[in-house]
């Protein structure tokens, strides 16, 4: 079984996180910023702009913990086109542009941010024009009863709370008492009516992009963490959902067993899904959880694919991940699903980690193109570039990597002694044939020459940059998700030879 999700022929793509947009506004937005970013693309002859999750964060901003799986982040929506569209004043946003453009105090900026979007919404109705209203509401109608009602509902609630996790709220609403929640729905339609506001702009402006997006030929790749948060409003509202105890605490919480990189292993602490129940519904949430996230972008990579084949299920009071054990997941009886209410779909799955045969064969029946990341697999012994399968996404690093240079030089949070470091140089530079001052655009080429249909490297690749410009580094929690591009750095002379490598290896986006 064979569904098409790459590019029929070879492509090249950038992996940039939104929030690392330059902009003028201190978080990158999905307006201007995010459009500059697409013509650079072009200039670039890319094809794919593949993003990490843009769900609304919560503690620590990692947008793998979102606070809802269908809504968007607030704090990515595009203020200048708000003045435009009358609905804030030139002078209301002016606090936020005098900051420098490579701001990054998250904790200074993200209340000044929601306050502004907190007095547009509350002036909506006054200052939004007639026809903004009317899409509005057909936003609501569409969306309401699927998702965004609870959504409101859980965001007013845990702004009740101090911002909580609502396992921590009054037990009538932690547990939704309908009674309780009628309440609050009859005292709080203004706040309720706010938070459906956002999301209608986010939506708005991020329809936008997408269609901006596809008249310069370039593809948007979103990315669908598989787990959700336990403090999101997916499990708040959809507490049958997941494999929890009669207070909403889960009985087991996901990760991955102990490997070469943690010898306690992963404890990600995520709710497990109850997969019997899912089944029983015909894996309605999934359906519809992928219809939204197709609905965003041209491509999707479902990140930890391989718990869908089997997951490690931890005990929700274990001290680390050693203690779990692998349960089934549900293997192609939710593929199966998914493809008979939604036809094939363009999904990528994240296969890396512990892999089995039942993964790969799970993933190969389905059609479904896996990823292989360079930094991972350029020591191993049997290495060989041409061995990179056709049907998959070659990347020189992912967002939880360190940059290439940083890697290359043994740069932080790396377990390898200066023994191995030095080997892994050697093995490297014969590999690429290149030198240690150019190893960046010499394993770009080596992905760029790989059969792979499609080569992504971050941008941070791209502009040669080393360790201080990680985005992410997994197991910490501070000081992650922070990387800004600054406007300066995509001179014409970077593009063009971004261009040039890309036409060089037949991988320009011309004559699709």
């Amino acid at each position: 079984m064979h569904h098409v999700t790459l590019p029929a022929r070879k492509q090249a793509g950038v992996c940039l996180h939104l929030a690392s947009l330059p902009g003028e506004y201190g978080i990158g937005e999905i307006g201007a910023t995010a459009r500059f970013f697409i013509d650079a693309l072009t200039a670039m002859q890319q094809k794919v702009w593949q993003f990490l999750p843009v769900g609304p964060t919560g503690y620590g901003n990692s947008p793998y913990q979102p606070l809802s799986t269908f809504a968007g982040n607030e704090l990515l929506i595009d203020i200048a086109n708000l003045v435009e569209l009358g609905l804030v004043q030139p002078r209301e946003a002016q606090l936020l542009q005098t900051l420098p453009l490579d701001y990054v105090d998250y904790a200074q900026l993200i209340p000044l941010k929601n306050q502004l979007l907190e007095s547009t919404a509350a002036a909506f109705s006054q200052r939004a024009s007639t026809q903004l209203k009317a899409e509005l509401d057909r936003f609501v109608g569409a969306n309401d009863r699927l998702w965004l009602h609870d959504y409101a509902l859980y965001r007013v609630l845990k702004a009740r709370h101090g911002e909580r996790s609502w396992l921590d709220w009054a037990p009538e609403f932690a547990h939704s008492d309908p009674a309780a929640l009628k309440a609050v729905e009859a005292n709080s339609g203004p706040e309720l009516n706010q938070v459906r506001i956002l999301q209608f702009l986010f939506a708005r402006q991020w329809a936008e992009l997408h269609s901006y997006a596809a008249s310069r030929g370039i593809l948007l790749f979103g990315d669908l963490p598989i787990y959700i948060a336990m403090d999101s409003a997916d499990a708040w509202a959809h507490p049958e959902l997941l494999l929890t105890d009669k207070t909403g605490e889960p009985t087991a919480v996901a990760g991955v067993p102990p490997d070469y990189f943690s010898a306690d292993g992963q404890l990600w602490g995520n709710p497990l899904y109850d997969w019997p129940y899912h089944a029983s519904t015909g894996f309605a949430w999934w359906v519809a959880r992928l219809r939204h996230a197709c609905s965003m972008a041209d491509m999707v990579r479902i990140d930890h694919f391989r718990g869908f084949e089997s997951y490690w299920a931890v005990p929700a009071d274990a001290a680390n991940a050693r203690t779990g054990r692998w349960e089934q997941g549900p293997g192609d009886a939710l593929f199966d699903a998914v493809r008979a209410a939604l036809g094939d779909l363009p999904i990528v799955a994240e296969d890396l980690g512990i892999i089995t045969a039942a993964v790969d064969q799970l993933r190969d029946r389905q059609g479904i193109p896996g990823m292989r990341v360079l930094q991972f697999d350029i020591a191993a012994e049997e290495f060989s570039p041409e061995a990179i399968p056709e049907n998959c996404v070659c990347y020189t690093g992912t967002h939880d990597n360190d940059t290439t240079v940083g890697w290359f030089n043994g740069g932080n949070g790396s377990m390898q002694s200066a023994e191995e470091i030095a080997l892994m140089q050697q093995r490297v530079l014969e590999l690429t044939g290149g030198s240690a001052a150019t190893i960046h655009t010499d394993l770009i080429r080596l992905a760029f020459d790989s059969p792979a249909r499609l080569a992504i490297a971050p941008m941070q690749d791209y502009l040669g940059l080393g360790s201080s410009a990680r985005l992410n580094q997994p197991g910490t929690a501070s000081n992650n998700w922070r990387w800004r591009l600054l406007p300066g750095q995509l001179t014409p002379a970077v593009l063009d030879s971004i261009g040039a490598m890309t036409a060089r290896a037949g991988r320009n986006a011309t004559g699709i």
